[in-house]
């Protein structure tokens, strides 16, 4: 396993990888002499600087997140939902034939937020829902600012 830490603007991040395939995103800075630079976790790092930087698209990294396979089908659901867009938990729930809370668990455990984008699903009728990242709601309503996907009604918010 090698992790890599970077600084951005919603935190200090590090990225885990194992086996070739990033398996974590987590809030933090990791110290020094554990980190490792794979070629892997370089591209992590140098993707989510451009993220950062406002040239917002799909990230390419190989992805092998631990979880169940009902949180891995959600997973694979919100990686469907492009940037500058969003979707609710209802979309998601109705396109894996469930209902909305399983997804809404699921969203919450995801191990690789931003990457896998848990902040682009919405609660019903645009209510930005929860966010497990650091600074909760606050971090997501920047990550949705910097793609211009608030919902409207959010849209003033200064953050």
């Amino acid at each position: 396993m090698a992790q890599l830490s970077m600084h951005s603007p919603v935190g200090d991040l590090t990225v885990t990888e194992e086996d070739g395939k990033v398996i974590s995103l987590d809030w933090g800075w990791i110290p020094a002499e554990w980190q490792t630079e794979t070629p892997l976790l370089t591209k992590a790092i140098e993707q989510l600087n451009q993220y950062f930087d406002g040239n917002i698209g799909d990230f390419d990294l190989p992805l092998d997140p631990p979880g169940t396979d009902f949180q891995k089908r959600v997973w694979d659901q919100m990686l469907k939902i492009p940037a500058g867009t969003t979707k609710s938990y209802g979309d998601l729930a109705k396109a894996l034939t469930t209902a909305a809370q399983p997804v809404g668990t699921a969203c919450g455990a995801n191990p690789i937020p931003i990457i896998i984008p848990c902040h682009r699903v919405l609660a019903a009728g645009g209510q930005m829902g929860g966010y497990s990242g650091l600074g909760g709601l606050d971090t997501k309503k920047s990550l949705l600012k910097l793609e211009k996907a608030l919902p409207p009604e959010q849209q003033t918010l200064d953050l």
